[in-house]
Formats: C-alpha cells, sequence, structure tokens
C-alpha cells in the first residue's frame, strides 16, 4: 500500500507538463549535447586548452545537465565551454552561465570539426546569458551573438509585469557578470534577433576578448 501510494504520487507529479518536460530533458531526451575536445584555441593564441563544447537548445533542465557534463570533463579555471544554441530556458541559462563564472571558465561561440578546429556558429537569445557567465568571453570571428525582448512562456500571465520581472533579473545577472546595461536595451529594443557585430559586443563588455585573426 505504502509503495502504491508513494507510486500513485510520483505519477501525479510527472503528469504534470512542467515536471514530466524536467525529467525528459535530464534523464530521457536532453536537448543539448556535449563533447570533450583536448586542445581548443579559440582566440588563436597558440595555447590550446582543453574545451567542453556543448550544442543544442537549452531545456528545463539543462543546467543540471550541464553541471554533470563539466564534471565528467574536469576543465579547470580557464579552460573554455564553446557554446552554439538558438536559446531556450532563460533562468536555466542563467544558472548555467553562474556554474561557469564559479568555476573561472572561458567562452566562446562556434562548433568544433573532426580536427578540432573552430567553425563560426550563432549564440542567440537565452544562450547569451550562458555566454556572459565566461570569466574571459572571446569573440570567435564568424560567429554570432543574437539578442531579443524576453517574453513569458506562461499562457494567461500578464505579459507588461512578466516582461519587467525577467528584464529586472536579466540586468541584475549581466550587470554582475559584468556586462554592461547597453545589452539589456538592445534586448528590449527588438522582438526579432538582433545580431551583435563584434565591435559592438566588445563596447558592451559582453565580447571581452575579440579573437586573433589566424
Amino acid at each position: 500500500m505504502i509503495l502504491g501510494s508513494i507510486g500513485a504520487q510520483a505519477y501525479q507529479e510527472l503528469s504534470k507538463p512542467e515536471a514530466w518536460a524536467y525529467w525528459k530533458d535530464l534523464y530521457v531526451s536532453p536537448s543539448m549535447a556535449s563533447s570533450e575536445v583536448a586542445s581548443l584555441d579559440p582566440d588563436n593564441s597558440g595555447r590550446g586548452r582543453p574545451a567542453l563544447a556543448i550544442t543544442g537548445q537549452i531545456g528545463p533542465a539543462t543546467a543540471s545537465w550541464f553541471r554533470e557534463k563539466l564534471d565528467e570533463a574536469k576543465l579547470s579555471p580557464g579552460d573554455t565551454v564553446l557554446l552554439s544554441s538558438p536559446g531556450g530556458n532563460v533562468g536555466q541559462a542563467i544558472i548555467m552561465g553562474e556554474i561557469i563564472r564559479s568555476r573561472g571558465l572561458t567562452t566562446a561561440v562556434g562548433t568544433v570539426d573532426s580536427a578540432g578546429r573552430i567553425k563560426p556558429s550563432y549564440c542567440a537569445s537565452a544562450c547569451v546569458m550562458t555566454f556572459a557567465g565566461g570569466k574571459v568571453r572571446i569573440g570567435v570571428e564568424g560567429s554570432k551573438l543574437g539578442v531579443h525582448r524576453f517574453v513569458s512562456p506562461k499562457p494567461g500571465a500578464d505579459p507588461t509585469a512578466s516582461a519587467q520581472r525577467t528584464l529586472g533579473y536579466v540586468l541584475s545577472y549581466m550587470t554582475r557578470m559584468g556586462v554592461a546595461s547597453s545589452v539589456v536595451e538592445a534586448m528590449s529594443a527588438t522582438e526579432k534577433i538582433r545580431w551583435l557585430g563584434t565591435g559592438e559586443a566588445s563596447a558592451m563588455n559582453l565580447v571581452t576578448d575579440p579573437a586573433r585573426k589566424s
């Protein structure tokens, strides 16, 4: 009877859409994929270091998945997290950024080919929150950072109040990461993706280390 009661309660919890989405993302079908890279040189400095490359949508459980992948990769401060993502869950993206900062890791945008070379890619929407977590944020030549206005994903929510709360949350986070408030102004100014050039991203201190040309 006790086991039956526990089972029924677990079923009720998992039957909630948000609970099932979390467990599916964490255990069944993660929305992101990762690969460990033995030596990566995102700023063309001639000094390769270990990296973790992650790609895909940031889902409802991605932060927990990401922490596990970082533990497995055993990255040290100064090693790189290479991002390629259209965005996704803002809250999870910010937690990922906090994890990156707490470990002293560098961030860059791109993918890795079979020879270990960086290929340009993009990091948009919520992914920019994760990118901002880097202690050093490298601007890879040809890669793009995209920002836009965030809206509430919850049906029935007051869109204005929700947008204001999200904006305050994002501004507080970006300020702690050392990014200028102008990046949040850029987000607020458009509903569609606005792609930031390297110069503009550097002026906002979103990119702290524009990569040398190879």
